[in-house]
């Protein structure tokens, strides 16, 4: 089974859903600042479904949009539905819709619209499951062509895996992160990035490609926002005294240099965990 980083995350805790999206922009902003001083650029895994949507709207207020180093910055995405790129389900839709403004792309950048972020056009990897779609290359192939780009991109390698500089995670009401889903055989993989079927315990009932979840383990910086007292009980039992990640994959980001933040709802049934 992949190791999990040990020790725990630093957790914050916010009145409601707007304090975690303006908590995780600031923090999202620090952090691919940081990167980018170190070494040049930044390499930001970021998540799909409603949990960033609130947050790429707090990316867009003037001082962070003024902040961020978005031509130094290459987004990636941990995973996808297998769906084209702008299907209502795609992960990627949001941050086309709200980040890059993609109705209206000037030559060389994704975005540059009235409101589009200036992100070069290609610094964005989303999987191409569209493409994989569109000529018939299968779910497969969808994962080997994200994993073969990831590969050759130059990120720094820690026991074998690319080093994001920042990866921003949602969890599942059934303990998923990423689409590593309760009994995964994606846990014990070696595969970079991997085709996942379609589950049949939760909604969108669609085939996925995902990144592996160790990379999570060796991420510089790992942000888990989780909001709505849908999420209390299910976050109670990840940071319960059980650890089991076949059980709640998403004990893979309960780990030393996380941050969780959380609103009031979503962590009004988690233990306190023990400094």
């Amino acid at each position: 089974m992949t190791d999990v980083t040990p020790g725990e995350p630093n957790i914050v805790v916010v009145a409601d859903p707007e304090a975690a999206a303006d908590a995780a922009a600031h923090h999202i902003a620090t952090s691919l600042t940081a990167a980018v001083a170190t070494r040049g650029r930044a390499d930001w895994a970021t998540t799909g479904g409603s949990s960033p949507i609130g947050i790429y709207r707090h990316l867009l207020e003037p001082q962070l949009f003024a902040a961020l180093p978005w031509a130094e910055t290459h987004v990636w995405f941990g995973d996808d539905r297998y769906v084209p790129r702008d299907h209502p389900l795609s992960n990627v839709k949001p941050f086309d819709d709200i980040l890059l403004d993609i109705g209206t792309v000037e030559e060389g950048t994704a975005g540059g619209g009235r409101h589009g972020v200036p992100l070069p056009i290609d610094h964005l990897h989303p999987f191409h499951a569209g493409e994989a779609i569109a000529f018939g290359r299968g779910i497969e192939w969808c994962a080997t062509d994200l994993a073969d780009t990831l590969r050759a991109a130059g990120l720094p390698t820690k026991d074998g895996w690319p080093v994001f500089d920042l990866m921003l995670i949602g969890i599942g009401s059934d303990g998923h992160l990423l689409s590593v889903f309760p009994g995964s055989a994606a846990i014990d993989s070696t595969e970079l990035a991997l085709a996942i079927p379609a589950p049949s315990h939760i909604e969108p009932h669609v085939q996925r490609v995902t990144l592996n979840p160790a990379l999570i383990g060796v991420a510089s910086d790992v942000l888990i926002v989780v909001t709505g007292s849908s999420k209390a009980d299910v976050i109670g039992e990840i940071f319960g005294s059980a650890r089991d990640v076949s059980r709640w994959p998403a004990q893979f980001a309960r780990r030393a240099g996380a941050t969780w933040i959380l609103d009031a709802e979503a962590a009004a049934a988690m233990p306190r965990v023990a400094d």
